[in-house]
């Protein structure tokens, strides 16, 4: 069936809470970060791809209906012209510093630590994913923001519109709703992985 969603938006603008109010809205999975890491299979084909193999995508996303986050969103446009008929969500912040200030004190800033024991794999992957899909100075904040600016602008410009959504976090359920032609669920927009949250995981904050 392919995928119903294709998730355009950089990691840290809300792709965790989107997670989760696509799989209630679509009724099936929706991939993200956290369905590479378990997977060693995909972590080998996420590395591949960013070093320009590209998996099979039907294989590589059977059995998902929709897909968010890093790395999938990095490989926006293959996965938009390998689903036409998908919706094309661009999730974003509300500006430029904003997403900084998330991603720097998040998933940035766990790229620059070392790999913990067994997991050198997954931090290769993700470091060689960075420099080819986003920007080797990730690290630098007006390189960083220069680069999602551009991001962001790209899928605005190679979208048609009436395939394009962007989304907000403070948005909620009602353009979701309505693009994907679903009712608004009686139950609040889930609110998931903060930027504490991310960091009292990471054992950085106590």
């Amino acid at each position: 069936m392919g995928l119903r969603v294709v998730g355009a938006g950089l990691a840290r603008t809300g792709t965790s809470s989107l997670r989760q109010a696509l799989q209630t809205l679509l009724g099936g999975a929706c991939y993200h970060m956290s369905e590479v890491f378990p997977r060693p299979d995909h972590v080998a084909a996420w590395h591949q791809a960013s070093l320009g193999n590209l998996p099979d995508w039907d294989k590589l996303f059977a059995g998902f209906d929709a897909a968010v986050d890093w790395p999938a969103s990095g490989f926006w446009r293959e996965l938009s012209a390998a689903n036409p008929d998908a919706l094309v969500l661009l999730s974003r912040r509300e500006s430029p510093e904003v997403w900084w200030q998330s991603a720097s004190r998040t998933v940035l800033h766990s790229a620059e630590q070392e790999a913990p024991p067994g997991e050198e794999a997954f931090w290769a992957m993700c470091l060689d994913f960075l420099r080819a899909r986003f920007t080797d100075c990730w690290h630098d904040a007006d390189t960083a923001m220069a680069t999602y600016l551009r991001h962001n602008d790209a899928v605005r410009a190679e979208i048609s519109p009436e395939r394009l959504l962007e989304w907000l976090p403070g948005d909620g359920w009602p353009p979701l709703c309505a693009a994907l032609g679903v009712p608004i669920p009686d139950e609040p927009f889930p609110h998931l992985n903060t930027s504490a949250e991310f960091r009292t995981r990471a054992g950085w904050d106590t």
